[in-house]
């Protein structure tokens, strides 16, 4: 008696589920990602084998170029909402009796670190886009009208830091200073801190890799 054979049927999954929900997927995440604006100056830490990562919200970061020029930035906190930037620079606009309009304050709360004194801060946040930024930021070094003021006769870099606490008091300080940076800036930043009763900060540097021979372990 012949054996009769079945036909075989390969199994077939359908993939068009997948595919609408990777397109939904990808839709969503471009539309809600926002990205990192860049930073107002170009930062070379010195090295260093700590692997201590700084904290990612509620920081001050106070940012020393190695022209030792002072900039300056602050996050919006673990919860957004508080627009914590924008109380920072009505704060500001009130102490410095500047008129920062709403529209002027909305935008400044999404932008990133910025080096330039208070009275020059209009122009940078009206401009539209980074490269205008950037621009304004040379004008301003031509005219060595750039970096954060922190002389006795107008100290706005203490203001920034008193204002910032009040807002917002769990904010961890950050200093992110470059290596060519001269000590006596750093060492003035650091008593500005301590006058604000800011006595732990964290350091920003780049990760070094270290060699361990055996003959080195005991």
């Amino acid at each position: 008696m012949p054996k009769i054979k079945l036909p075989t049927k390969s199994p077939h999954i359908d993939m068009t589920p997948m595919v609408d929900l990777f397109a939904l997927l990808l839709t969503f995440f471009m539309l809600t990602t926002t990205f990192r604006p860049q930073e107002a100056a170009v930062i070379d830490t010195p090295s260093s084998v700590s692997d201590k990562q700084a904290p990612e919200k509620n920081v001050m970061t106070i940012l020393i170029s190695k022209e030792n020029k002072i900039f300056f930035n602050i996050d919006n906190g673990a919860d957004t909402s508080n627009h914590f930037r924008e109380k920072i620079l009505k704060r500001m606009g009130e102490y410095y009796k500047l008129d920062f309009k709403p529209q002027e304050i909305i935008k400044f709360g999404k932008l990133a670190s910025f080096g330039l004194p208070v009275q020059n801060l209009q122009t940078w946040i009206k401009a539209a886009e980074q490269k205008e930024r950037d621009l304004i930021m040379e004008k301003l070094k031509e005219l060595k009208k750039d970096g954060i003021p922190m002389d006795s006769t107008d100290n706005q870099l203490s203001n920034w830091i008193l204002f910032a606490r009040t807002e917002n008091p769990n904010l961890q300080a950050a200093i992110k200073g470059d290596g060519e940076a001269d000590y006596k800036v750093v060492k003035k930043i650091l008593d500005i801190l301590q006058e604000k009763q800011v006595n732990k900060f964290n350091l920003f540097t780049n990760l070094e890799k270290v060699n361990i021979k055996t003959e080195d372990i005991k």
